[in-house]
């Protein structure tokens, strides 16, 4: 009984000594920063201030924790993406930590189904880690960095001499093998073993892959499993049949040859072929509205509108920008809005409202030399318009062989909605446009 008295006794007495230490540390603490605080300042105007201790204080480390609530630090954070887009993928870094940046300086890459963002620096800065990693699905919101205005890239330096160490302990294990290895020759009846596996190679029946080290795997970007995913369902959903037609290209490449100089100096940009089909692709969406209507439930909607969208290939996969209006374009500002949407979506700046929407789509496989193919349809289309590459052939103009430009053109179109009737209808009347422009000024 009389131990235990004196161990409570004891206990207490080392408290008391401790929280007596610990007052000490307060009054040492409270002198220095009554040699910092100004004679006659009140205390209501301290707490606006910010106060930095000597380097050899130990409470240094107390005041860097808390220097994100001073303002020294600020984090990078993924941006709003879209009204359909709720996440993405960071690809890519644009930068590394220790690198100085700038106010609104991209330093990541966030990839979504349909756009890539840029996620930039809210303050000029040197960033000091990232929180996220590359490959991590992220949402508007989600941290990526920190970038610290007021600490310098000094820590990097430590990083070389972390590296360097390392790098002497190769040599140490190298060393360490071939005294494994000098082992391994003296078992000489393994190597008997060796030609056990031979037989199968020989074997005809089953065939010699390749190693599996020759293959690579790696992730598929959410672009392109965005594509895969809608065209399977355009397959699974749509009754898809395709028609076909030849256009003899020699008027409209006249009429582009006579004008070209006079169409850049007023408008300044280039007169090409793909605004000559989309005032004809408009024009037979007017004469076939069937073919501009969509399939909804049980429903069919009938758009009296004319949205054309335009498949442009990049880099990092097919996009569909689309040209609003089209029906109320002329062939200027046709052109000036194909060239500002390709531009864009060779630089991945496209918008997520700039490749919404669509009534009826046009690829121009001929740019990469395609003869003749079968577009796959655009959902929520009903129809695409393939175009190929213009090659000369022989044709009979007035009982003559002539070897004349020639296009094949091809029409997929959702059979469900759309009968063969008004399909070749549709396909006729952009052959016959394209084969006279004149009929585009005298709207027959």
């Amino acid at each position: 009984m009389a131990s235990r008295i004196a161990s409570r006794l004891l206990r207490r007495s080392n408290a008391t000594l401790g929280l007596i230490r610990s007052y000490s540390h307060a009054r040492n603490y409270s002198s220095q920063l009554s040699a910092l605080i100004p004679i006659g300042s009140q205390s209501s105007k301290l707490t606006r201030r910010r106060y930095y201790l000597p380097n050899a204080s130990p409470y240094q480390l107390w005041s860097r924790s808390f220097a994100s609530d001073n303002g020294d630090q600020v984090e990078a954070v993924v941006p709003f993406m879209g009204e359909s887009v709720t996440d993405g993928t960071l690809a890519n870094f644009l930068k590394k930590p220790g690198d100085r940046v700038e106010a609104d300086e991209p330093i990541a890459q966030i990839e979504t189904d349909k756009v890539t963002i840029d996620v930039a620096s809210p303050e000029a800065g040197v960033i000091e880690k990232f929180i996220a990693s590359e490959g991590d699905t992220v949402t508007p919101g989600t941290k990526v960095a920190i970038i610290s205005k007021s600490v310098a890239p000094a820590e990097t330096h430590v990083a070389p001499s972390e590296d360097s160490t390392p790098k002497e302990t190769p040599p140490k294990a190298e060393e360490t093998k071939p005294k494994v290895e000098e082992k391994s020759p003296k078992a000489e009846p393994p190597k008997m073993q060796a030609p056990k596996p031979l037989p199968p190679k020989t074997s005809p029946t089953e065939p010699q892959l390749p190693p599996k080290e020759r293959e690579r795997r790696v992730p598929m970007p959410r672009l392109r499993k965005r594509i895969a995913n809608r065209l399977k369902d355009s397959q699974n959903t749509f009754a898809m049949l395709t028609t076909f037609n030849e256009v003899d290209m020699t008027n409209l490449m006249k009429l582009r040859s006579d004008y070209k100089d006079e169409f850049v100096t007023k408008h300044g940009v280039k007169l090409g072929l793909m605004s000559c089909f989309v005032k004809a692709a408009v024009t037979a969406l007017q004469n076939q509205p069937i073919v501009n209507a969509v399939i909804d439930g049980d429903d069919i909607i009938y758009r009296d509108y004319v949205d054309i969208s335009v498949a442009v290939g990049t880099s990092k996969g097919l996009v569909v920008p689309v040209i609003r209006d089209a029906d109320n374009m002329n062939f200027a500002d046709i052109e000036k809005g194909i060239n500002a949407l390709a531009k864009k979506a060779t630089e991945g700046a496209l918008s997520i409202d700039e490749m919404a929407g669509g009534t009826f789509t046009i690829s121009n496989g001929g740019v990469y030399g395609s003869l003749i193919s079968t577009p796959i349809i655009n959902p929520p289309q009903s129809a695409i318009l393939g175009m190929h590459s213009i090659v000369q052939r022989p044709v009979v103009v007035d009982g003559n062989i002539l070897a004349r430009p020639m296009m094949y053109l091809a029409l997929t179109y959702d059979h469900r909605l759309i009968d063969g009737r008004e399909a070749v209808y549709f396909l006729r009347r952009i052959k016959d446009v394209v084969e006279d422009p004149r009929r585009l000024l005298l709207d027959i």
